[in-house]
């Protein structure tokens, strides 16, 4: 068929928002081709307006597979579903989120289907002349940007980073088909149950899911500094961020890293304090809805990218926001 896949994700029914993300990607890499996107998802008790969204944000066709024993992710079924899929329907390429069930299901199928797998990509393009999808991805440590192809095997497949590209808007103009298929029996794997779910004991930081967050750089100084920007960050209900640097430093732990080496954010609004903007760190946070930099560097790349830039000594500046945010609050602003 030549068609491109996304691999949509589901929780209880309801689709998760890397699903559309994807699509955003694919739909890219189909107009190029000028070949369809199909978004395959595999779960349980997903209803029809669900489904529909699907198409709505830009799939042609959806693929349902809907069996109760599909409700939880379990990677020994489900590699198996899909590389059945694969073998019967022969995509061109098949992209799915580089989360814990992507990451951990792409593996599998590239081995089953005998291809490779390009992980955690942050840019995806088609090859002009030979349609190879180009695979961007960092490298060595992040401090490169490596751009991967499958010339001789296919479905090229790849892993994308949650957050990197922002979902295309619901098109309820937009008409395609949904093809509900049966599970077969032969393809679940019996040794494997879910049993229940545990929380993790170690302070969880999900800066990727946060819509404000607040990244202090090298320029901080040192660790102690950091309580102006949690500060900052608790004015906003937001979350803590940090440049690798920072991290490399120990004045936060990786969880907190944002950029192409740490997590890609898209918050509604990103605030970066001694910050100068690496290549790396711009790349980790182009999707955020407003940027505003704090450095005192006129020249910093932060400030490219930036829709706010405020040039001054941050240890200046910062104290005064957080007092004047604090009068905002008492004032009942």
């Amino acid at each position: 068929m030549s068609y491109v896949w996304t691999i949509a994700e589901q929780s209880k029914g309801k689709l998760r928002d890397v699903s559309f993300e994807l699509l955003s990607r694919g739909r890219k890499l189909a107009d190029t081709m000028d070949t369809k996107l199909c978004s395959v998802l595999m779960g349980s008790h997903v209803s029809d307006e669900t489904l529909q969204e699907l198409i709505y944000r830009g799939a042609d066709e959806v693929y349902f597979i809907e069996d109760p024993r599909l409700e939880n992710f379990i990677v020994e079924t489900y590699s198996k579903v899909l590389s059945d899929l694969i073998k019967q329907y022969k995509p061109h390429s098949v992209l799915a989120a580089a989360t814990s069930s992507g990451r951990t299901l792409m593996p599998y199928v590239a081995i089953q289907v005998k291809t490779g797998l390009t992980a955690d990509c942050t840019e995806l393009d088609i090859e002009e002349g030979t349609n190879h999808l180009l695979q961007t991805r960092p490298a060595i440590g992040g401090n490169i940007m490596a751009t991967i192809k499958t010339p001789d095997h296919r479905p090229q497949m790849a892993t994308v980073r949650p957050k990197s590209s922002r979902s295309l808007p619901i098109d309820k103009a937009r008409v395609g088909k949904i093809i509900r298929l049966q599970l077969k029996d032969e393809l679940v794997d019996p040794r494997v149950k879910v049993v229940g779910f545990r929380k993790d004991a170690e302070e969880f930081v999900n800066i990727e899911e946060a819509e404000v967050v607040v990244s202090g750089g090298k320029g901080m100084k040192k660790q102690d500094n950091f309580v102006m920007l949690r500060d900052l960050a608790k004015h906003f209900d937001g979350v803590l961020g940090a440049s690798r640097d920072a991290v490399d430093r120990g004045w936060l732990s990786y969880p907190h890293q944002v950029g192409l080496s740490g997590k890609t954010v898209s918050p509604k609004l990103y605030i970066a304090a001694g910050i100068s903007g690496s290549i790396q760190h711009l790349a980790g946070i182009k999707t955020s809805e407003y940027i505003v930099a704090i450095n005192q560097d006129p020249d910093a790349n932060i400030f490219q990218l930036a829709d706010f830039g405020i040039v001054g000594n941050l240890f200046e500046v910062l104290p005064k926001l957080n007092a004047r945010l604090e009068s905002y609050k008492k004032e009942g602003k």
